[in-house]
């Protein structure tokens, strides 16, 4: 038995290991966000299922459209370590351009989220007012400080 617990915190750390080399110290974060696109992709499974309009194109799209996103975090944090390196070399401080992906990553997050609160709403689920409405501040507040950079 002790033969099995170590194989398997051998296995987490090195999964750890390998997430955090990636994605760096906040690994987890960029893992809440695929856990939160398969979640979404799920409830809209669900929603079309339950409401009797399956449509596998409209699932390939889903999907196309989460890679998307991916694409879009890559290209705010990428864009981010260019400038934060051209400020470097033309000796201008742009570390405020780090702000970019982490806002970007912010403002999918609320999208996902809320995307999944409109399928189960969709689906029958009775939703508490407090996660719509939060999630509809919580948009307002990353939104604002987006435009006011």
């Amino acid at each position: 038995m002790e033969k099995v617990i170590d194989s398997y915190n051998a296995a987490v750390g090195g999964v750890i290991a390998l997430l955090t080399f990636l994605f760096g110290e906040h690994w987890l974060l960029f893992a809440m966000f695929l856990l939160f696109n398969v979640i979404d992709w799920f409830t809209g499974w669900m929603k079309s299922y339950i409401n009797k309009r399956e449509n596998s194109m409209k699932g390939w799209t889903g999907v196309l459209k989460k890679l998307g996103y991916w694409l879009m975090i890559l290209v705010a944090f990428s864009a981010s370590a260019v400038f934060i390196e051209i400020g470097s070399t033309i000796n201008i401080d742009l570390g405020i351009t780090k702000l970019l992906g982490w806002f970007v990553l912010a403002s999918l997050f609320v999208n996902e989220i809320r995307s999944i609160v409109e399928n189960l709403v969709e689906s029958g689920f009775n939703v508490p007012t407090v996660l719509t409405k939060g999630l509809e501040v919580a948009d307002k507040m990353i939104n604002s400080e987006r435009e006011e950079l």
